[in-house]
């Protein structure tokens, strides 16, 4: 006989290969791996020898062992079965709560916005979009929500906030939108019923995005607006807020009075505090997250900055509280988190969120700056102010930081060392690149700019009549590197930054593609750049402790 068959106990590798088996029916991952290994080195080296036999060991004197091998291997044995199962658990509890997780596509739109490009390092920044949900689409969110007459209803995006995570990680930026921003809306198509809705004729309240196909129809109107690209969504709704308020275990948030959100109709969230700093969780976490009624004038904006409060507060509380590492309030964290949260498809596991969340705790709370939209009053609704809204876009798109700690000194351009051939000799594309996924192109645009060329010598100047194409930026681009310098020349006879000139394989010579930021006039617009954040009494520094809404004296007791 064989070891085996005399111990009773596999080799090595029979039980390598045994263990290797079992964890791989469960799912075998790192941590289940180790596990193997551990049992089988228990299993192994918890046997003994086996050169001799009871009888050989009563023939020397000595008394039997056989009873305490068999203890040992026993013992070996439950040991292999536990810390095997126990990882197996793990996974099965693993695949858990990815199934909790619900899914959507991320952009529902026509159009969707490129990536950014990496910077130096080979990094990219992150723009992940918050959705609060107004769905009122089961009990506990009808209970919790009010308005029975909306059950079952069409839900509304009431929060909307853009997280802006910069390349370096160093930085964080959040915009808030006002639930009843008047945009145009654009075409979604629903993913789950293939219903198309076609884009708005005129201005519709952003809130309504959700109702459109699903939370991807919410990301592309911000696309739209903003021409900024978002990675993923992330969507909760009002049960979801309180499971996660309670596994957090209380947020600190201030009011400088006693406030009761209720007037004599009964509007309001019922929000009920006395003045000071208190932790909330649950409903009155839910309360405080919906309250209009009460803070400063009453409006979503006032709303908007106690969202702002309560974030920046939960993020410096999940960063200070040393009993997030006991790992059964974790466990509970984890549970309700993947059972409240609805995100697009490049979310769907727990590794992914984790990998995420890892990402977003980088930037300390000082380095995160939240704001509202800059925004004018239409009526009883808002729409985005004309120039400091795309001010505030335009310092996202470009990853420059809205706490102005890191404005970056303009790049020194260098000039190509391939000399340029003479003007008349060098031929020239135009393209047509003004329109923009709000505006169409404007007509004649590349005639108009290559008759522009010519007159400035370049008589090999042509306008392609081809379709008009989407281009922020006027922008130049040559395929090799022998048309560098002729591209540059171009660039410098209009008037246009050497940054706006790099080489592309998309296009067979040297190509002037007119952009959004060119639509009219012959010469290039002059415009000084301002990487400072506009002025708003909205904006909140994540490091700041001391702030509390103001409380309306009409709401006060």
């Amino acid at each position: 006989m064989g070891r085996s068959g005399v111990r009773g106990v596999h080799t090595r590798s029979e039980i390598q290969q045994e263990t290797a088996a079992h964890v791989g029916e469960q799912g075998r991952d790192g941590d289940a791996a180790d596990a193997a290994d551990v049992a089988v080195s228990a299993a192994v080296d918890g046997a003994g020898p086996p050169d001799r036999t009871p009888r050989d060991r009563r023939r020397a004197g000595g008394r039997p062992r056989r009873s305490k091998h068999r203890i040992l291997r026993w013992t070996a044995g439950v040991v292999a079965v536990l810390i095997v199962g126990t990882a197996g658990a793990g996974y099965l509890y693993y695949r858990h709560l990815n199934g909790n997780i619900k899914t959507d596509k991320l952009n529902l739109g026509e159009h969707k916005v490129a990536a950014p490009t990496p910077n130096a390092a080979g990094q990219t920044p992150l723009n992940i979009l918050l959705i609060g949900s107004d769905a009122r689409d089961n009990k506990e969110n009808q209970k919790l929500g009010g308005a029975k007459e909306t059950f079952g209803g069409t839900p509304l995006a009431d929060v909307q906030m853009l997280v802006h995570l910069s390349a370096d990680r160093t930085n964080m930026s959040v915009v808030s939108m006002p639930r009843d921003t008047l945009l145009p809306l654009p075409k979604c198509t629903d993913p789950k019923t293939g219903k198309e809705y076609e884009a708005t004729v005129g201005r519709r309240m952003t809130n309504e995005s959700l109702g459109r196909g699903g939370p991807g129809c919410t990301v592309a109107t911000w696309e739209q607006l903003t021409r900024i690209h978002i990675d993923h969504f992330m969507m909760v709704d009002f049960s979801g807020v309180v499971s996660m308020a309670d596994a957090i275990g209380g947020v600190p948030v201030c009011v400088d009075a006693n406030i009761h959100s209720k007037d004599s109709q009964g509007h309001g969230s019922g929000l009920k505090l006395e003045e000071g700093t208190h932790p909330i969780k649950g409903v009155q976490a839910l309360q405080w997250l919906r309250t209009r009624y009460g803070f400063e004038d009453g409006s979503d904006i006032a709303r908007a900055k106690a969202q702002h409060m309560y974030m920046s507060s939960m993020v410096r509380e999940l960063r200070e509280n040393a009993t997030f590492s006991n790992p059964g309030k974790l466990r509970t964290l984890a549970e309700k988190a993947t059972a409240a949260l609805h995100v697009d498809e490049g979310l769907d596991t727990v590794k992914k969120l984790y990998d995420l969340s890892n990402e977003l705790k980088k930037p300390e709370p000082g380095r995160i700056t939240m704001t509202t939209m800059p925004f004018v009053y239409v009526g009883a609704r808002v729409a985005p102010k004309e120039g400091e809204a795309e001010q505030l876009f335009r310092l996202v798109r470009d990853d420059i930081a809205l706490d102005g700690k890191d404005v970056k000194k303009p790049a020194k351009e260098e000039t190509s060392k391939d000399p340029a051939a003479p003007d008349g000799e060098i031929a020239v594309q135009v393209r047509n690149g003004t329109r923009t996924f709000t505006a169409p192109a404007t007509r004649g645009r590349a005639s108009e700019v290559a008759q522009s060329l010519i007159g400035k010598g370049f008589a090999q100047a042509v306008a392609d009549q081809g379709q008009s194409s989407v281009e922020e930026k006027t922008v130049i681009r040559y395929p090799s590197a022998d048309l560098e310098g002729d591209a540059q020349r171009v660039a410098k006879a209009l008037g246009l930054p050497l940054s706006s000139v790099g080489k592309s394989t998309d296009v067979s010579g040297v190509t002037l593609t007119v952009g959004a930021d060119w639509r009219t006039g012959t010469a290039y617009p002059k415009t000084a750049t301002d990487d400072k954040a506009p002025k708003s009494d909205q904006t909140l520094n994540g490091a700041d402790d001391g702030d509390c809404m103001h409380v309306n004296p009409a709401f006060t007791w």
